[in-house]
């Protein structure tokens, strides 16, 4: 298996001259572990388990879950999709309140000096900024508003709201292949760069003009390596972001 010291990282500098050499229109971003470290996901719905935002029965049950694909009995998609299911019932408000709280604490904190660095270029630069990611749609759109992508370029996890209240009817769950279908799906059938951290974000690597892998998992830099594509690792970064080290 190829590893990082037979590899040659991007430096912060050769990583942003790069990308603004491509004078992008359109730039696509995973959130969790690319634009910043870690996986809100995961730590939102154990903070909201334990803020108490769900019953206790939801909570035995989402752990249950967890522990399960965590096992490989549950997969990717189905797992992501529950772990917005479970604030069924609840006020999208009390949701997005709960999410500004958690994002400003816990993921803000931990943003890459130097994607934010590349993402504001791009945006000097006139670039139509995308953010694509398969935690939850409240919390990715607290996370990437200061990076000034806009809610309405957010493809993320979500169920439907009616009359204010959340359900439990999927929209969207954007993981692998479902990745690409969002993307394909606004119409960005082949943008012109796509930056990404794991296995789960190849589907969406592979339609990019240009694919950079940020902070990549093990099996995504051996991916990035036999595509050639260009690859970061941000300083202080942890090697693997999730509980999914793929």
């Amino acid at each position: 298996m190829t590893t990082e010291l037979e590899t040659a990282p991007l430096t912060a500098a050769q990583l942003q001259k790069r990308v603004l050499e491509l004078s992008p229109r359109v730039a696509v971003f995973d959130c969790d572990g690319t634009l910043w470290d870690g996986d809100a996901g995961l730590g939102f719905m154990n903070w909201s388990l334990e803020e108490g935002l769900v019953s206790r029965s939801t909570s035995d049950w989402i752990d249950t879950r967890h522990r399960a694909y965590r096992a490989g009995t549950v997969s990717e998609v189905q797992i992501c999709g529950e772990m917005v299911q479970i604030y069924a019932g609840l006020r999208e408000k009390e949701l997005r309140a709960a999410a500004a709280r958690y994002v400003t604490e816990f993921v803000l904190p931990r943003v890459f000096s130097e994607i934010e660095a590349l993402v504001s270029a791009l945006r000097k630069q006139g670039a139509e900024l995308w953010a694509v990611s398969s935690t939850n749609k409240w919390v990715i759109a607290e996370g990437v508003r200061g990076f000034g992508i806009p809610e309405e370029r957010i493809l993320a996890a979500e169920v439907a709201v009616v009359d204010g209240l959340i359900t439990s009817t999927l929209v969207e769950v954007p993981t692998d292949q479902g990745k690409a279908t969002a993307l394909r799906r606004v119409g960005l059938d082949r943008p012109d760069v796509v930056f990404g951290n794991s296995i789960h974000d190849l589907a969406m690597l592979e339609i990019a003009a240009s694919a950079f892998a940020i902070n990549p998992s093990p099996a995504l830099l051996q991916a990035a390596v036999g595509h050639g594509w260009g690859w970061f690792r941000p300083s202080g970064a942890e090697a693997v972001s999730s509980d999914v080290v793929k």
